[in-house]
């Protein structure tokens, strides 16, 4: 057993009050390298913002859950190599499937892990949340849960409909589960593919797809339930429409990739939203880079020389997220 208080980390129940409070919400991000760690770690030293590294079910099994712990520790003391004297962050499991892979990550070292019981039927998801729940709270673990479904595809998560949250149910499932956040459903979706030409509207000055608008009217009517209660929002990359072009100049392939607008993102991150997931944005900023160079140097086999301008570019993606989208930038002093 491994406890994530040993190695340096924190889980957000603290975090997540201080957000609610604040009216902005705390980075999940996702990763799955070395490059994308180091670049998440730079980004939330540099504006001493609070920062969840986010690990899948698929990250684990492409990195392996013994480096990833360690990795954790490191991004810890990387952290406080780059200044930042008291570094808020937390390693969180993403999308856990069920009880066993969450003890796993809690036994390893994680300090919050989510459950994802979301298609299941309401009582067995009921179930399986408060499972875990009782477990993690043994270790001082934060537990989030989730309460309807989100259309896409990430990783090993895939469905092809929204099935929007019920703010009715929301007051007899937390309180039953005794979950710590939970995540729902008002129209993001997963991946860079998270709504299709059909569903968008064209900007008549850009020319540019916009999607259907999120169902802020089901959050207004979760947080009237659960005031003050932290609220998740998972798929919520926006996927940068310069990023997509670099990818496809360079030979990419990338067509009608669409995300979530970044004021849409800020409207909920002053909300009771205290976090918001991105994964697919680094992803393309990472693509992105590492395609240009491949383009113009053809000759290059370097792997420095490559995912050097990926991990900067990343970067660069993450501070404009933490400064210009959550409104999380000196929360972490």
């Amino acid at each position: 057993m491994v406890s994530y208080k040993e190695i340096g980390l924190v889980n957000t129940r603290e975090m997540f009050a201080k957000a609610i409070e604040g009216g902005y919400a705390i980075p999940a991000f996702n990763f799955n390298n070395m490059e994308q760690l180091q670049a998440i770690i730079s980004a939330a030293a540099e504006t001493k913002s609070p920062v969840i590294l986010q690990v899948s079910k698929g990250a684990r099994q492409y990195a392996n859950q013994t480096l990833l712990r360690y990795m954790a520790e490191g991004a810890v003391e990387y952290a406080k190599e780059l200044g930042w004297e008291n570094p808020q962050i937390v390693l969180h499991l993403d999308h856990g499937d069920s009880f066993e892979t969450c003890k796993s990550c809690i036994d390893m070292g994680f300090s919050s892990v989510m459950i994802d019981g979301s298609h299941l039927p309401y009582e067995e998801n009921v179930a399986l949340t408060k499972k875990v729940v009782e477990y993690a709270h043994q270790f001082d673990v934060t537990v989030e849960g989730e309460l309807g479904v989100l259309a896409g595809v990430e990783d090993e998560v895939s469905s092809d409909h929204h099935t929007y949250t019920k703010p009715e149910e929301v007051v007899d499932f937390v309180s039953r589960t005794g979950c710590d956040s939970l995540a729902i459903s008002i129209g993001t979706s997963h991946g860079a593919y998270k709504f299709t030409p059909e569903q968008c509207t064209v900007d008549p000055e850009t020319g540019l797809l916009v999607p259907p608008m999120l169902a802020f009217d089901v959050l207004e009517g979760v947080e009237k339930e659960l005031p003050g209660f932290p609220i998740v929002l998972h798929g919520s990359s926006s996927v940068p429409q310069d990023e997509v072009a670099t990818i496809n100049k360079y030979g990419g392939a990338l067509k009608a990739a669409i995300g979530i607008p970044e004021p849409w993102l800020r409207k909920a991150a002053e909300s009771a939203v205290c976090k918001i997931n991105i994964d697919s944005d680094s992803r393309l900023a990472m693509t992105a880079a590492i395609r240009e160079v491949f383009a113009n140097k053809p000759a290059e086999f370097d792997p420095r020389k490559y995912l050097g301008p990926a991990r900067d570019n990343m970067k660069k993606l993450y501070i404009h997220k933490i400064v210009n989208v959550l409104g999380s930038d000196g929360k972490a002093q």
